[in-house]
């Protein structure tokens, strides 16, 4: 698989979790919203397993989709439910994505000194 397409699968797992994320809160209320929290949930893992097939990591993969989807639910949450984005909040995401960022530089740097034959 090219490498840009299992981007795409990976940004395709993220936008459907946060879509079923936020279907179940909409659930709450109207429990027809339940279909796609399912359907959605369901979408993210195949979406993600076409990632696991096209070669990147799991804990890259997992860590990416995970974060990414922390962040875009907090945000899709406050502007779609009016829930409380705080300062402290924010900090929260962007340490939360740059700890995903160092294992993604840390898996690079493992995967390129195994390809030279050395240590990580």
């Amino acid at each position: 698989m090219h490498p840009l397409a299992t981007w795409l699968w990976l940004a395709g797992a993220i936008v459907v979790e946060v879509t079923a994320s936020l279907s179940l809160q909409a659930a709450v209320d109207s429990p027809g919203w339940y279909a796609l929290v399912v359907a959605g949930y369901l979408s993210a893992f195949l979406c993600l397993s076409r990632v696991l097939r096209g070669g990147m990591a799991i804990g890259v993969a997992y860590g990416i989709w995970g974060a990414s989807g922390v962040a875009l639910t907090a945000v899709m949450a406050a502007v779609l439910f009016g829930q409380a984005l705080t300062g402290v909040t924010v900090a929260g995401l962007v340490l939360v994505i740059a700890g995903v960022l160092l294992v993604e530089l840390g898996s690079q740097r493992a995967h390129a000194a195994r390809a030279r034959g050395g240590d990580a």
